[in-house]
C-alpha cells in the first residue's frame, strides 16, 4: 500500500506539473502547453508538443501523466478524422469537446483517463470557442483557461488582463505575463512553453 501511495503521488504531481493556458480573443485563440517531457521523478527534455491538431482548425491540448495524454489526445484526434471521412463533414468545435466529454465520462468508472485539456477552434457562424475539460469530465466554455500547478499563478493575471475583443497581440502579451510568472513562482523549472494559434486560417505556431 505504501507504494502505491508513493506511485499515486508521483502521477499526481506529473500530471499537475503539466501547464495548460488558453486565452481567447476577437476572432482567435491562443493555446500555450508546457514542453517538457518527465517521467516519475525523471526529466527527459524540453521539446515536447502537447498540443495536437484536430482537423487542421481546432486544437487540443492535454496535460497529464505521458501514456494517458498521449493515448487519449490521439483517440479524439483519429475519431474526428474518422468522422469526416465517413460522413464528408467536420466536427464543429463544441462536438469535438462534447465528444471528449462523454469519452471522459465513459471512462471515468471504469480506467479513468488523468487528462485535463483545452478545446479551442475557430467555426464559420460561431466564432472563436474555448472549452475548459478536466480528468473528472467537467466541461465549461469560457473566455480564458489555465491547467496545472501554473493554474494557482495565472487565473488572477487572465481575470485582470483579459478583455472582450482583444487582439492577437494583446492576447499573447497576456500570456507571455502567464508564462513568465509560471516559470518564476512555481518551485518546478517551468521554463520552455509551445504557443499555437487557430483562427478563420487555419493552425500556426508562433513564438512570445
Amino acid at each position: 500500500a505504501q507504494r502505491r501511495g508513493s506511485s499515486v503521488f508521483v502521477q499526481v504531481v506529473a500530471a499537475m506539473g503539466d501547464s495548460l493556458i488558453g486565452v481567447k480573443g476577437k476572432d482567435f485563440v491562443i493555446v500555450a502547453a508546457d514542453a517538457h517531457e518527465a517521467f516519475s521523478i525523471i526529466r527527459l527534455h524540453d521539446c515536447a508538443d502537447k498540443i495536437i491538431t484536430i482537423d487542421d482548425d481546432k486544437l487540443l491540448a492535454a496535460g497529464g501523466p505521458n501514456g494517458d495524454r498521449r493515448q487519449f489526445s490521439q483517440f479524439i484526434q483519429k475519431n474526428a478524422h474518422l468522422y469526416r471521412l465517413r460522413n464528408g463533414v467536420k466536427l464543429s468545435t463544441a462536438e469535438v469537446a462534447n465528444f471528449t466529454r462523454g469519452e471522459l465520462a465513459q471512462a471515468l468508472r471504469k480506467g479513468p483517463y488523468q487528462c485535463d485539456m483545452l478545446i479551442a477552434g475557430v467555426d464559420e457562424g460561431t466564432g472563436p470557442e474555448l472549452y475548459f475539460l478536466d480528468y473528472l469530465a467537467s466541461m465549461a466554455k469560457i473566455d480564458y483557461a489555465a491547467h496545472g500547478y501554473s493554474a494557482y499563478f495565472v487565473w488572477g493575471l487572465l481575470d485582470r488582463y483579459w478583455t472582450k475583443d482583444m487582439t492577437e497581440e494583446q492576447a499573447l502579451a497576456v500570456v507571455r505575463r502567464c508564462v513568465n510568472e509560471a516559470s518564476q513562482r512555481i518551485v518546478l523549472n517551468i521554463s520552455a512553453f509551445k504557443v499555437k494559434v487557430v483562427d478563420k486560417n487555419g493552425v500556426r505556431e508562433v513564438t512570445l
